[in-house]
């Protein structure tokens, strides 16, 4: 690996010098800006405004706009010049335990590599000094033209150093929170808990980036001049009505796609099994006396296809078949048989059709 950047680090009295060699890398695919019309490319070209022209690199330099637009000219050397002790030097200021850092403040990772055979035995001794300590140290340095806030910390047997953000330049959260009262029950918190013991860990190894790999199988296949597969269509889900449900839900899916079983569901294990019902199922849940009652006189017209006012012993029978209580179900048991005789005779049927006696 290429370093990018050589200096020391200041440890105390102890200089340890080191080589600066970056820990991550992109894999993102770029793309380049064509012509749609013939394929050619759209580049960017530096011109001078005042002259019109296209410049070389080596004529274009920096230079601090000011506010009303005048243009303050700055060199390599003027910036060379200035009184930065980090300049080359990463200086250590303080040892704290790494949870003292707020991962917001994390920018970009490096290693560092000890520069040379007389650089390894203080490097060593810092990298040893960090894991009995179980601390990160917090240090200063200077990279591309600004001074900077870094953590060191060891990975195996490198010391690395992450960039990290001034504590001025991290937002502070204003407005982001919902600003609505909410309150969350227990049960609720329970699912939440299930769900997360049944998505468990994972070896972050294991994953990849699955946008890429489909970018390059369909990069691959217009350059072979074949038709890029077309993705599957992801099965439409069921409108979730609450939160209990979708929580339930969730459990059930996660449970699947591990293979495990589902026949107890997260419902079951805290006692409250939601169940995702439209919402006209729930309004008739709501008034079950007034549901019961119109279903009633419904199923009489339809069964007897005779008279406009249901006997008793149809009104029993309808309440019977619409899963009325036990207490309903009875008193359609002591109904005498006589009388649902005699009633019946009395209301002539319309149609041939024999009808079921009601015991």
């Amino acid at each position: 690996m290429r370093s990018i950047w050589n200096g020391a680090i200041s440890f105390g009295l102890v200089s340890i010098p080191i080589k600066l060699v970056n820990a991550t890398e992109s894999h993102s695919i770029s793309f380049r800006q064509i012509h749609t019309e013939d394929g050619g490319r759209i580049r960017y070209r530096k011109v001078c405004e005042l002259e019109d022209r296209e410049v070389t690199q080596a004529e274009i330099g920096k230079a601090y706009e000011d506010a009303d637009g005048t243009m303050i000219p700055i060199t390599d050397d003027d910036l060379a010049q200035l009184p930065i002790p980090t300049a080359r030097t990463i200086e250590i200021v303080a040892f704290v335990p790494a949870d003292r850092i707020d991962p917001l403040q994390m920018d970009a990772a490096y290693y560092l590599s000890a520069n040379g055979v007389p650089a390894a035995k203080p490097y060593t001794l810092l990298r040893e000094a960090l894991k009995r300590s179980q601390k990160v140290a917090i240090a200063k340095y200077a990279l591309r033209g600004r001074e900077r806030l870094g953590m060191l910390r060891v990975v195996d047997d490198v010391i690395a150093m992450h960039g990290l953000l001034w504590p001025d330049e991290i937002r502070v959260p204003e407005g982001v929170a919902p600003d609505t009262s909410v309150t969350v029950r227990d049960k609720e918190l329970d699912l939440a808990d299930a769900l997360m013991d049944t998505l468990g860990e994972v070896d972050l190894a294991d994953l990849h980036d699955d946008y890429r790999e489909a970018v390059e199988e369909m990069i691959t296949a217009k350059a072979s001049g074949e038709q890029p597969a077309e993705s599957p269509t992801p099965a439409p889900s069921g409108k979730v009505l609450d939160l209990m449900a979708a929580l339930e839900k969730s459990v059930r899916e996660a449970k699947e796609s591990r293979g495990e079983d589902t026949g107890e569901d997260a419902g079951a294990e805290t006692g409250n099994k939601a169940e995702v019902r439209p919402i006209s199922s729930r309004s008739a849940r709501a008034t079950p006396k007034q549901a019961t009652g119109k279903k009633s006189t419904s199923s009489a017209t339809k069964k007897t296809a005779s008279s406009k006012k249901p006997t008793a012993s149809t009104s029993a029978s309808a309440k019977k078949s619409t899963g009325a209580t036990k207490k309903t179900t009875t008193t359609a048991k002591k109904t005498p048989a006589k009388t649902t005789a005699k009633s019946t005779a009395k209301t002539p049927a319309k149609k041939a059709t024999p009808r079921k006696r009601t015991a």
